[in-house]
């Protein structure tokens, strides 16, 4: 694509995004992290460690991360936004079966970030991977590059958006590990529902902070990356895979 189409594009985008969105609210401004003085920081990345033999048959984790960032469906599975969702992974020799939460990985080298074409999809200097839905044109070209799915398009007209999760028909959303929560110095939603109800089995830190929890787990605990394979190194592991 040419520079002066894909300029074009990206004008046409905000303007058509505009009336669709939350007014004032652009998330490429969330990534100036705690204010517009203090930008994310390179010396943090954020991440998850999910223990998946602690998470049981609820759904705490998804109803809280829906709840917190008003994503509502419409009776459609095939075309509902899903932030996160609860997989079960059966081995095929066993028949043993495994739930584990899904949701964007937030890699390292985001292939999602790579393929588009406006770049509306973007990565923070912390680590997370967000989409401005003031620039995306919704041409799906990151849903299709995203080894785990866990991007969606929004099909459906937007209503009740809460004030800090900007949302848009037309443009693709996923996970963002609560940005606007995690720049108040909280932890993701999906997170604190599940050590308050859930099975304990979600914990969030700075994977390079040597003080935090989770890099302490990390390094005397075993864990694994889901297709490590491609290299994109995660920032979201998980234990008992």
């Amino acid at each position: 694509m040419s520079p002066e189409r894909r300029q074009f594009l990206a004008w046409g985008a905000a303007a058509a995004a505009g009336s669709a969105l939350a007014p004032g609210l652009r998330l490429v401004e969330l990534a100036q992290a705690r204010s517009p003085e203090e930008a994310a920081s390179k010396l943090q990345r954020w991440g998850l460690l999910i223990d998946i033999t602690k998470c049981g048959g609820c759904d705490d984790c998804v109803t809280a991360c829906h709840a917190e960032n008003g994503v509502s469906g419409h009776g459609r599975p095939e075309t509902d936004a899903q932030w996160i969702r609860k997989l079960s992974v059966r081995d095929k020799r066993t028949g043993y079966a495994q739930a584990l939460p899904l949701m964007c990985q937030h890699c390292e080298h985001p292939p999602c970030v790579d393929v588009c074409p406006t770049g509306a999809s973007f990565k923070r200097d912390d680590g997370i991977v967000l989409v401005d839905k003031h620039t995306c044109i919704g041409c799906r070209y990151c849903v299709l590059a995203c080894p785990y799915g866990a991007r969606s398009f929004i099909h459906e007209a937007v209503s009740g958006q809460k004030a800090d999760v900007p949302r848009g028909k037309g443009t693709v959303e996923s996970c963002t590990l609560c940005v606007h929560r995690v720049d108040r110095g909280e932890t993701p939603a999906c997170v604190e529902a599940c050590n308050r109800d859930g099975g304990k089995a979600m914990a969030f830190g700075d994977l390079n902070d040597a003080a935090s929890a989770i890099h302490r787990r990390l390094k005397s605990e075993a864990s694994g990356q889901i297709r490590a394979d491609l290299a994109l190194n995660t920032g979201v592991r998980y234990q008992g895979l």
